[in-house]
């Protein structure tokens, strides 16, 4: 029996007293013939309780669930104390029209000047760049191209996305980017898109833009399978999920249903249901997860924009691993009715794009909290950073950064860190940001509740039909995953919880001394793709501790976070920085965001596999 360990209340916690441990994961790393064998043992009725124990109590969870007093109350759902407003932005209706949500965002960006990204003889060294929305929607309107076919336009952008699938698909056939693919739905609405410029009342600037949905959010008439064989035979599709709805009603193009981890289970992006994308920057490396084909049909450049969801860093791991941006809303600041997790407390809806001010006018469309939400948690208005004010370099200026070194140096190669820190000498270098030490307790504590929390919800939403039969035809890597979670006890939960209020109490401490916490996105970049673990999935919770070491404290929380692309390491691939904030303050990390965008401009690469569907390169 372990020895009683009791917590003092968070509020008597010395900070000066708390000692940072690196997290080391004990388990097994298999794939191929063991993988499956252990699979089978997990589920056996006996030993794979045995298992489980074994594991909890090697990784310290049993210590902190079942032989630990924690003093605080439990907190089941996020609960966030009043915030002072943020300077310098501009409110959105809540309640307003998307698109006339879009209308105000387009209006907070620089100014933008077409000649700068038009031009091929502006004298300036090649430098990579995606185009933004803004390109797109300044290419329709000056008719050098449109949405479909029309009068006597020579581009037709739904063609070069169609073209390029097929390019893409024949390339890679066991590795798709969309599961769910209708080349007729696309000229349908491609068709409707150019009706519109050609009436003179295209919908937003996000009319024509070619969007992806993550295939755990409803997007009619596509099945919602959540990267499974078989969901879609229990949980029919009869319309758009509310944020899907939001774009559409934008004028968006919503291309398909994106491939990811089986029901958000992991964080590489192995699926032996469909295939494992390959990472756009080296196919043989994963793209992260579980939004990976999110991630990797806008790095590809297929498409400005796609949905995802991210309960422990869904969103912001591929988007750091494929080089994107990756927004975490804080949570029910996006309303997730008409997708998997509406009954979740950790997961939000969010989006992966290819820049900063792309994420702005994506975010601005499908926020809106529900009306469930606004009841539990009494959201402020959301509001948008005036990036066209000339008083945004002076709130940058005013901003303070906190920084756990140590958290912040335990990566796999310095590489990440280094590139990291640069980012943070170079903001305080041309705009003043200064970067204070903190010190966050209780990391270890933080990443169990996030465990069992997630854990406990994955369970609820799939037990009935595992009951019912349908367990056996889920993958591995899940099975797995579902017969830990099953090893959790209602106590368990319940300490959980009471970790989630002590861990919040740090970090509102925290955000009294500074606006925004900084850490690399992820503890490694992306890993390779194991040849064992394409058939069968694998199991490797060292690396899935690696990429979620920083991403889960914005879950737990439910607290805003977003992934910038900054640089690569030595072997090419991408690295992000992440920026936590308060709650509700999405606009102070979007502006941070598109300041450390532009610092590192200069440092992104073109994917390995991309292509240029504006201009029709396929």
């Amino acid at each position: 029996m372990g020895k009683k360990q009791i917590m003092l209340p968070a509020n008597e916690v010395d900070l000066t007293a708390v000692k940072y441990v690196p997290e080391k994961i004990e388990a097994p790393h298999l794939t191929g013939f063991w993988f499956k064998l252990f699979v089978k043992v997990m589920e056996a009725p006996v030993i794979g309780s045995l298992i489980a124990s074994h594991l909890k109590e090697k990784n310290g969870i049993t210590e902190i669930l079942k032989n630990t007093v924690i003093p605080e109350v439990p907190m089941f759902i996020p609960q966030f104390p009043l915030q002072e407003p943020e300077p310098g932005v501009v409110c959105l209706e809540e309640d307003g029209k998307p698109e006339e949500r879009v209308a105000l965002a387009l209006k907070c960006l620089p100014h933008y000047d077409p000649t700068c990204r038009w031009s091929s003889d502006s004298g300036e060294p090649f430098q990579f760049r995606y185009w933004k929305i803004r390109d797109y929607g300044y290419a329709y309107r000056s008719k050098l191209t449109t949405p479909s076919m029309a009068s006597d336009f020579s581009f037709i952008v739904a063609e070069h996305f169609i073209s390029a699938m097929e390019v893409f698909n024949s390339k890679q056939q066991s590795a798709p980017l969309l599961i769910s693919f209708d080349p007729e739905e696309v000229r349908r609405q491609a068709a409707a898109s150019t009706q519109r410029f050609e009436e003179g009342n295209p919908l937003s600037i996000l009319d024509g833009i070619f969007i992806a949905v993550k295939d755990d959010i409803d997007c009619y008439p596509h099945p919602s399978k959540g990267g499974s064989k078989w969901f879609h035979e229990v949980r029919q599709v009869k319309a758009d999920g509310v944020s899907v709805s939001r774009l559409r009603n934008s004028g968006a193009i919503l291309v398909g249903k994106t491939n990811m981890h089986e029901f958000g289970m992991g964080t590489t992006g192995n699926n032996p249901n469909y295939g494992t994308p390959g990472n756009p920057h080296n196919p043989k490396r994963y793209t992260g997860g579980s939004s990976s084909g999110s991630a990797a049909i806008v790095a590809s450049g297929l498409c400005s924009a796609a949905l995802g969801t991210d309960g422990g860093g869904s969103v912001r791991i591929p988007a750091s691993l494929c080089g994107v941006v990756g927004l975490k809303t804080t949570f029910g600041r996006t309303d997730l009715t008409g997708s998997l997790w509406e009954a979740g407390t950790v997961t939000i809806i969010g989006p992966i794009t290819a820049t900063v001010e792309d994420a702005i006018l994506v975010y601005a469309a499908i926020s809106g909290s529900s009306p469930a939400d606004r009841i539990r948690l009494n959201p402020p208005i959301p509001c948008l950073p005036d990036l066209s004010s000339s008083e945004s370099s002076n709130i940058l200026g005013s901003l303070t950064l906190g920084k756990y070194t140590k958290w912040f140096n335990d990566v796999s190669s310095t590489d990440i860190s280094d590139k990291c820190e640069d980012v943070l000498n170079q903001l305080f270098r041309l705009y003043g940001c200064k970067t204070t030490e903190i010190v966050i307790p209780e990391l270890r504590e933080l990443h169990t509740a996030h465990a069992v929390t997630f854990g406990s919800e994955s369970l609820c939403l799939l037990n009935p039909d595992c009951e019912a039969g349908k367990g056996v035809r889920l993958t591995n890597d899940t099975r797995t995953n579902l017969a830990l979670f099953r090893s959790f006890a209602a106590s368990d939960y319940i300490s959980a919880q009471c970790l989630r209020r002590r861990i919040m109490y740090y970090h509102m401490e925290i955000f009294k001394k500074v606006d925004v916490i900084v850490t690399p996105t992820t503890g490694m970049t992306a890993p390779e793709i194991p040849e064992s673990a394409l058939a069968v999935g694998e199991t490797n919770l060292q690396v899935v501790a690696s990429l979620m070491q920083f991403a889960m404290t914005a879950n737990v929380l439910g607290l805003p976070a977003i992934s910038v692309p900054i640089g690569h390491d030595k072997q090419g691939l991408p690295i992000g920085l992440q920026l936590i904030g308060r709650p509700w303050c999405e606009a102070s990390i979007l502006r941070l965001a598109a300041a450390i965008e532009e610092i590192s401009a200069e440092y992104r690469k073109k994917p390995v596999e991309f292509y240029d569907i504006l201009k029709g390169k396929v």
